[in-house]
């Protein structure tokens, strides 16, 4: 499997692994910060948050963007600076943009 498909599969539903981790990288801004700074998570609400599956299925909004794109170190992978730009490449610079189509 891609090493970048795979490191991307833990940007979401992430609570319990950025809550284990030392340092966390956003795969969007590309910084590095201590997993501490990681306060905002999506996937809860009125309905779901005293449901543990809930709470363990949050996932962690970057503390310097807000992007719902932060791995942390316990993903496995390095949370360096290359690898960021490397994440941020395959998944948030390869948009395709179309014009719109012809007016007839």
């Amino acid at each position: 499997m891609n090493e970048l498909v795979a490191a991307y599969r833990y940007t979401t539903n992430n609570w319990a692994q950025i809550g284990a981790s030392r340092m966390c990288g956003c795969c969007s801004c590309v910084q590095i910060f201590p997993a501490e700074e990681v306060v905002a998570w999506t996937g809860l609400d009125m309905h779901n948050m005293n449901d543990p599956k809930a709470v363990d299925n949050q996932t962690a909004l970057c503390p310097r963007c807000g992007t719902e794109a932060v791995i942390g170190d316990k993903s496995g992978f390095p949370i360096h600076a290359s690898f960021l730009v490397r994440m941020n490449e395959a998944w948030y610079q390869r948009t395709i943009i179309r014009p719109p189509p012809a007016k007839k």
